[in-house]
């Protein structure tokens, strides 16, 4: 199957599974460098098996036994401040990850599907339903189907306010002190300070 996804995209050297010197080239290690990649692979796999672990236990512990963040939760993020808090429930897709300040506090519902790094600066308030989403899928339906994408990091900085359901797309960075409305569709980097409010679908052509 790894065989016949690397033949279905062409021009990405690391595809060839042989990296230079002889090395073999996993897909984390795809997604990791920011290449096509399958996220139908087993090793990728057994990582968000993990994560689903994690979640779970924050989402099922009573309030009392979870304090501030489940114990599976917290040691599974790739960087944890002082104070962060997270309601429940909340989901990631593998956590590692995820790099949160400190005082970082995530309202009832959000999801960070951190195929990237997830940089998540200190004092920053997330509302409820925030969805963070690092994955590009391919535009080919063919190489979609066959689970080809690829991660684009997000970055949050100090002192950002994000409304709820707000959606923040691959690649875009929040600016320090920025404040995002409810329910609006980021698309693209947010100066420092700013305020943005919004969502429109527009056609953009044909696939």
């Amino acid at each position: 199957m790894l065989a016949l996804i690397d033949r279905l995209v062409q021009g990405q050297p690391l595809h060839s599974r042989i990296a230079e010197g002889g090395q073999q080239v996993t897909e984390r290690d795809k997604m990791e460098a920011g290449d096509w990649y399958t996220c139908l692979a087993p090793e990728l796999e057994v990582l968000r098996a993990t994560a689903r672990e994690a979640v779970h236990e924050h989402r099922t512990l009573a309030p009392g036994l979870r304090g501030a963040l489940g114990p599976k939760l917290a040691a599974l993020f790739g960087t944890l401040g002082q104070d962060v808090f997270l309601e429940a429930p909340f989901h990631c897709a593998y956590g590692h990850n995820i790099h949160l300040g400190d005082r970082v506090y995530m309202n009832t519902g959000c999801t960070i599907l951190d195929t990237a790094p997830v940089r998540i600066g200190s004092d920053v308030l997330l509302g409820p339903h925030i969805q963070i989403y690092c994955a590009e899928h391919h535009r080919d339906p063919i190489k979609r189907k066959a689970g080809l994408e690829r991660a684009h990091p997000i970055t949050i900085e100090d002192e950002v306010w994000i409304g709820g359901a707000a959606i923040l797309l691959p690649g875009v960075t929040i600016g320090r002190g920025a404040i995002v409305g409810a329910g609006s569709v980021v698309t693209k980097d947010v100066g420092a300070g700013q305020i943005v409010t919004g969502s429109a679908a527009v056609a953009r052509g044909l696939t």
